[in-house]
C-alpha cells in the first residue's frame, strides 16, 4: 500500500474507534410529552348535521378539556374548507367521501384537518371549517384524554395561536 494511502487509512480507523469509543451525549428533549388513558367515543352524523359543528357541541357538553379524533369515515353534501396559507375559507357544493379528519380539540377550540374526495378520486383537504354538511352518514370515533387539558395561546413565531398541552389538575 502507499504511503500515502496508508496513511489515511490509519487516519480513518483511529477516527473510527475514538467515535466508538466516545461517550454519546446525552439527549435533550425538543418536546415536552405526556402520557394518558384516554376513554374513546363512538358518534354517527346523520344528514344535514354540520361536522364542526356536532364535534364542538359533543366536546362543550361533554365538558371536554383534551380530545382528538381517532377516525372518521362518511360523506359530505358540501365542504367548506380553509386551505394552507388562505385567509378565508372556500366552499365547495357538491358529493364527497372523507377520506380523512385528523386533530385536536376541547370544549373551547379545535385544530381539525380534513380530506374529502369527489366522484373522480380528486382529493383536497384544508382545515375544517363550519359549514361541512353530512350526505349520507358520518362515523366518528373521538378520544378524551381526561389528564389532559389543551388550550391554545399566540406562537410568537408565527403569531397563531397553537397547542399548548398541560396536566389537568384533579
Amino acid at each position: 500500500m502507499k504511503p500515502l494511502l496508508k496513511s489515511i487509512v490509519v487516519c480513518i480507523l483511529l477516527l473510527a474507534n475514538s467515535l466508538s469509543q466516545a461517550q454519546s451525549p446525552t439527549l435533550q428533549p425538543t418536546m415536552t410529552t405526556y402520557s394518558t388513558p384516554m376513554e374513546t367515543y363512538v358518534i354517527r352524523l346523520k344528514p344535514g348535521q354540520d361536522l364542526k359543528k356536532e364535534i364542538m357541541r359533543w366536546a362543550s357538553t361533554q365538558k371536554i378539556k383534551a380530545g382528538c379524533v381517532i377516525t372518521c369515515v362518511g360523506s359530505l353534501q358540501e365542504a367548506n374548507m380553509r386551505f394552507a396559507n388562505q385567509p378565508e375559507g372556500t366552499r365547495l357544493e357538491g358529493k364527497y367521501e372523507i377520506v380523512s379528519l385528523v386533530g385536536t380539540f376541547s370544549e373551547e377550540a379545535a385544530h381539525l384537518h380534513l380530506s374529502i374526495s369527489d366522484s373522480t378520486g380528486t382529493t383536497t383537504g384544508g382545515h375544517l371549517m363550519d359549514g361541512n354538511l353530512v350526505y349520507t352518514t358520518v362515523e366518528l370515533v373521538l378520544g378524551h384524554m381526561p389528564g389532559l387539558e389543551f388550550t391554545r395561546e399566540v406562537d410568537p413565531t408565527f403569531g397563531y395561536k397553537e397547542l399548548v398541552i398541560k396536566k389537568r389538575k384533579k
